[in-house]
């Protein structure tokens, strides 16, 4: 019901969520041909379900008929190359991910779970026949898929993972636990890396290995995570595994280490650069709308100078964020990424998106806690995306040990 605008309330609401397509370097203006194409389609998407989600963010409701339309539109690909599947350049998966995240985190993690973790885990390392049963199925969103790592008590120390496998006849064994596992708790398939335990396997010296474990598995239990205050319009399930048999050729063959898992989050960490740019692009915008629609002492303020030189910091990080997303899509088109660069951009971006984020609540002021109005949700999202793909402090060791060739891990 619409109101006629009576003394002290003359604005009722303020529309700061449309699309500006913020870039003062014009760093992206080259995009052009498949690439925009893609980028478009992931616009096109944000704007079809972007009314729904302060809803569901609110209710802490995962509506899965979003990764299955995520999947329609062929945006789960994320820079893999295999028959069959549609394919994005590293560009173009970059500002598939900016997009969907500058519309919703949980959107963002929806897309980063079954594209760049699962289906990526399975089009490395996945055998013939596994990439013929789950990839179409996966990138089309008609599976839903959960790429299961992290544990209760291992998170930024995964690589000491304790879930176990071992062989019985013609089947292996898992008991284990995993933590924040997105999809892993919406009916559909698992790729669950286990220590190997079985003497009479060539891996079974503690080698890490992936397994294909449908979620409907005996044995196998995934519950939401409740409770939280991020990301809540996805499910990120608690699994404990007991006794769950699997057949001998669930096993992905191309996986022998945790090197093997690694590799899978290297190549993730730059989306989580792109990501928290998403992020700091909606709260920037959201923030410039704001100030130009917000009356206060007779005018925008927009007007004044001190709102102008937060505008002006708030722009100035995100143009250093855009410029490092797009020469890290250039790097990996070269085939030169290393992965501490991957490192790098994330550490960098996740916390410039932090730093946005705290400005542009800050200048909305009491409007700023308001779900409708962007700011905190992206806000809450971000403390998310600055954890995972490994912390803040992860990276810096890392990127430590690479500059100065020493290792500061225990």
């Amino acid at each position: 019901m619409s109101h006629s605008p009576v003394p002290g309330e003359r604005v009722a609401g303020y529309d700061v969520s449309a699309r500006l397509d913020t870039d003062y370097y014009e760093v992206f203006a080259d995009v052009a041909g498949e690439d925009r194409d893609v980028w478009n389609r992931a616009k096109a998407f944000v704007d079809e379900v972007l009314p729904r989600m302060d809803g569901l963010w609110d209710r802490g409701e995962y509506d899965v008929r979003l990764a299955r339309r995520m999947g329609e539109l062929d945006l789960f690909t994320d820079g893999l190359v295999h028959e069959g599947l549609g394919y994005s350049s590293p560009l173009a998966a970059g500002l598939v991910n900016m997009e969907i995240s500058r519309g919703d985190g949980s959107l963002g993690t929806i897309l980063a779970v079954q594209g760049g973790l699962a289906l990526r885990s399975i089009a490395l390392f996945g055998s013939d026949a596994q990439k013929e049963q789950w990839l179409r199925p996966i990138a089309r969103g008609d599976v839903l898929a959960a790429f299961a790592l992290t544990e209760p008590d291992h998170g930024s120390d995964s690589v000491s993972l304790e879930t176990e496998a071992r062989r019985e006849g013609d089947e292996w064994i898992l008991n284990g636990a995993k933590k924040w596992i997105g999809n892993g708790s919406s009916g559909g398939l698992t790729v669950v890396w286990a220590r190997v335990s079985d003497p009479a396997d060539p891996d079974h010296d503690g080698k890490v290995r992936g397994f294909l474990v449908p979620q409907e598995s005996a044995g196998y239990e995934g519950r939401p995570i409740l409770g939280k205050a991020s990301l809540r319009a996805i499910h990120q399930a608690h699994i404990r595994l007991t006794d769950v048999r699997v057949p001998r050729d669930a096993v992905l063959p191309g996986t022998h280490t945790f090197t093997d898992a690694s590799t899978v989050l290297y190549a993730t960490r730059s989306g989580v650069a792109w990501s928290a740019l998403g992020h700091a692009t909606a709260c920037y915008e959201a923030a410039l709308a704001y100030a130009q629609q917000r009356v206060q002492f007779g005018k925008p303020l927009a007007k004044f100078q001190m709102v102008q030189e937060r505008l002006t910091q708030m722009l100035d990080e995100l143009t250093a964020m855009q410029l490092y997303c797009r020469h890290l899509a250039d790097l990996e088109t070269g085939g030169g990424l290393r992965p501490t660069q991957a490192s790098l951009a994330k550490y960098h971006n996740t916390r410039a998106a932090r730093r946005i984020a705290s400005v542009a609540r800050d200048l909305l002021g009491g409007n700023g806690i308001l779900l409708e109005n962007r700011v905190m949700q992206h806000m809450a999202d971000i403390e998310a995306i600055h954890t995972y793909e490994g912390t803040e402090s992860i990276q810096a060791l890392l990127i430590g040990r690479d500059i100065t060739g020493h290792s500061a891990f225990a």
